[in-house]
This record gives C-alpha cells, structure tokens and sequence, in this order.
C-alpha cells in the first residue's frame, strides 16, 4: 500500500473487507444505484489509485462534496495494473484502460460510487453502463521540462537523454531535437523525479498540472507552450466516472461540471476517438476559448516512424453544447486526414 496514504483515508484493497470502525464506509452488493448517497445517512464512497497524486485528486473531489453538498464521504483506496506494471511501455501491455479498469469494477460492483480520474488517462470510449459526469475546471494543462542540469530543451547537449513513455511527447521532442536519445520512464510522479534525481536522465517531461497539485511547482524550469508541444486530450483535467443508472448521484455532479472545460475537453476527445486514440499511437488535441469560439488544435505523429513530420490542424467553431465540442473535433479529424492521416495511422 502506498506509503502516504493520509490518515483517516479509507484505503482497502479491491477485495479487502472494512477497516474497524468503518464498517459504513463502503457499500456492498451490486445495487448501489437503489441507495443513492444523498444524505450523510449513506456515505459517498469514491474510488481512487493510491498514487499520491490519484489521491490528491480524490482529495480534492471528497472535500468539495463535502463542502458543497453537506455529503459524508469515504476514499476507496486501489492499485490499478497501470500502477502494477512499470517495465513496460503502456501501449505494449493494454493503454490507458490499465489505470481505471479497477475503479470501474468497484464501481460496477457496488463497493464505490464514483471514481475520480486524471481525464487523460481516461479511455475515449468507456464500457457500457459507466458515464462522465462531471469535469472539473482544468489546470495547467501544459507539459513541464524538469531537469537538475538543463534549463530548457534547446540547452540540452547533442544525444541527451530525456525521460518520457508518451508517444505524444516523443515525437515533438524528436521534431524539434532529432538528435537526442528517449528513454521510457514509467512509474508514479514521485519515481518519475527519483529516477531523475539518481541521475538516469539528463531532464524529463511531465504534465505540468501534477507537479502544481503536489506542490511541486518549483521542480519545473520551463513549460512547454501548445505551439512547442501540444498537450494531450484532457490533460491537466479531472474526470468525475459514475455508472450511468445513478441518475441521482449524476444530477448531482452536473452541479460541479466546469462547462467551458467540459465543451474543450470534449472536442479534444472526439479527435482521438476518431482516430483511435490510444497509448500507442502520437496523438495531441488541445482546445482553448477566444470569447465564445472554441479553437481546437490538433497534431498527429507517426508512431513507427518518430522523426517524420508531424501532421497540423488548427479549427475553429461557436460551441455551446456537447454536439458542438464533437462536432469541432470532427471537423478537426476531416483536416487530418485531409493531409494525409491514413498513412500514419497503425494497420488495421
């Protein structure tokens, strides 16, 4: 179990039985949507990974509820197989399902309510009977440069070695320095910056959004602008999954939902659902506001060929609704393939 798990967090296992004292933390059985946690009288369970930063989110999450609804909530602490499998890269072993497959289960299963998520890490398409009902109001959403030695990426020295398992940032880093080496760097964000620290890396690239949320902001030496290395869809984004016949619990949660990220976030995924978006393949999609017109921007590598040029589009669209934000994103895919998807895309 995670090392800094905070007192008084509920942190049983998947199949763990309720810690003394808590016997009413969690529900059991697979009707929890007849017991809608509405009242103290029935606590909010939210399912969450144990990485510190999983848990900062649900944190977040659970004292908002609280704060805002009067709601007693408990913390279901889980370690996905995302969490479990470090020596491979996430595109070979399964992709971004690994890190909310457990949640979804414990939701699916009546021991959770809810679970909380870093929307990036959220598959485009989630399995039947599970919904998004809320996205809380982005952060940060770029990527961060973290190196003890190297100020930015144009100081590094020729064949540096950078960590990162994202494709996404493998092939804008080789765009603009085709010279340095990438290595994988898989763990939580702690073992991400040990591992920099012990000096396997000459600098790493991480989501700027954590390293604020932990408190961390100082470890950045540059953030990287969407022109020099788009972000991911949803990055810097919470995701808020529940399963869709607790209407209650979803109406509830719509009171929460940041509109404006949510329409972003939402064009942004559209794109990488049209094209398949996964951990396998260099995909980025990032939507910002200009008064009411949504600009969307996306870019696409290829996986086998990292070097290759990367594939651009910039659209735009007056979005007020759901349809809108997918429609954008639509229209931003036409554009790719446009200019030549088919040919970076992976074989069917």
């Amino acid at each position: 179990m995670h090392a800094n798990l905070v007192p008084g967090v509920c942190t049983r296992r998947a199949s763990a039985v309720p810690m003394p004292g808590q016997g009413r933390s969690v529900l059991h059985g697979n009707n929890l949507a007849m017991s809608t946690p509405m009242s103290n009288a029935t606590p909010t369970i939210i399912a969450t990974r144990e990485s510190r930063l999983a848990l900062w989110q649900a944190e977040h999450v659970r004292d908002a509820l609280t704060a805002r609804f009067s709601l007693e909530v408990h913390l279901l602490g889980m370690t996905t197989r995302g969490d479990q499998i470090l020596d491979r890269a996430l595109s070979k072993v399964g992709g971004k399902g690994l890190f909310v497959k457990e949640l979804e289960t414990a939701l699916e299963e009546g021991r959770a309510h809810l679970a909380v998520h870093s929307l990036k890490d959220v598959p485009m398409d989630l399995p039947p009977g599970f919904v998004l009902a809320a996205i809380w109001q982005r952060e940060d959403p770029r990527d961060a440069w973290v190196s003890a030695k190297y100020a930015s990426l144009d100081e590094l020295p020729q064949g540096a070695v950078v960590g990162t398992s994202s494709l996404r940032r493998v092939v804008q880093l080789l765009s603009r320095r085709p010279d340095l080496q990438i290595e994988p760097l898989r763990g939580n964000l702690d073992t991400r910056l040990r591992k920099l620290d012990e000096g396997g890396f000459d600098a790493i690239v991480l989501a700027a959004a954590g390293l604020m949320r932990l408190g961390l902001a100082e470890r950045i030496r540059t953030r990287f602008e969407p022109d020099q290395m788009l972000p991911a869809a949803g990055q810097g984004a919470l995701g808020i999954e529940v399963r869709e016949d607790a209407t209650a619990l979803r109406a509830l949660l719509a009171e929460t939902n940041h509109m404006p990220t949510f329409l972003a976030c939402h064009a942004e995924r559209a794109v990488s659902r049209a094209l398949g978006g996964s951990c396998s393949m260099p995909l980025a999609a990032h939507a910002v506001w200009q008064g009411d017109t949504l600009m969307l921007e996306a870019a696409l590598g290829d996986a086998s060929k990292p070097t290759r040029k990367l594939l651009h589009t910039r659209q735009q669209a007056a979005v007020v609704d759901e349809a809108g934000a997918r429609a954008l994103g639509t229209k931003a895919v036409a554009a790719l393939h446009q200019a030549g998807a088919a040919d970076y895309l992976p074989v069917a």
